[in-house]
């Protein structure tokens, strides 16, 4: 799999992958959101578009707009995430934050594996934004929770890459050795 910036001409491609997962336009923090009209990084296995994020840098932090796959739980969701902790590092972002919603527990269990956490619970976001900016939000989302709530996660920026948080952890549970050595 390969992550690469979406192109003008991945225009189409990107669109209708949105559309498939009904974010064309997203709605949150009161704001409704062409999510196309932002920068995306997409993820392509072969020539199919196998996943998208688009996102959205302000200042200091970077916000992931949408991050959608074609087919789950191959890694593309995670490779993009990646991807774009490198774009938003290498932006001077010191945050990064994604709004989801109360009904997408599989979403929550995604980011916070991946290392982020709660920051903001918005009661009744939703609702508000069914009502005066986007009225095609359904009245009950994943698994027939009602769906009311938008739900704020972040990460910090700022400490050590995954990867290597991930090599410290290993080496202070083996005591500073490698695996495979001994004492």
């Amino acid at each position: 799999m390969k992550v690469a910036p979406s192109r003008v001409e991945d225009r189409p491609a990107l669109q209708a992958l949105l559309g498939q997962h009904h974010s064309l336009r997203v709605a949150r923090r009161g704001e409704l959101l062409d999510s196309s009209d932002h920068p995306a990084l997409l993820a392509w296995s072969g020539d199919e578009l196998a996943g998208a994020a688009t996102y959205v840098i302000s200042g200091a932090e970077c916000e992931l707009l949408t991050l959608h796959a074609a087919s789950r739980f191959r890694g593309t969701g995670s490779a993009l995430l990646t991807a774009l902790q490198d774009v938003a590092r290498s932006a001077g972002c010191r945050r990064l934050w994604v709004v989801t919603t109360n009904d997408n527990v599989d979403a929550l269990r995604f980011y916070q594996r991946r290392g982020f956490r709660l920051a903001h619970l918005r009661p009744e976001a939703v609702t508000r934004s069914r009502a005066t900016l986007k009225p095609e939000i359904p009245r009950s989302g994943a698994y027939g929770i009602p769906l009311r709530d938008e739900l704020e996660l972040q990460m910090d920026l700022t400490g050590p890459e995954p990867s290597q948080a991930a090599a410290a952890t290993s080496r202070a549970l083996s005591g500073g050795r490698t695996a495979g050595t001994g004492p």
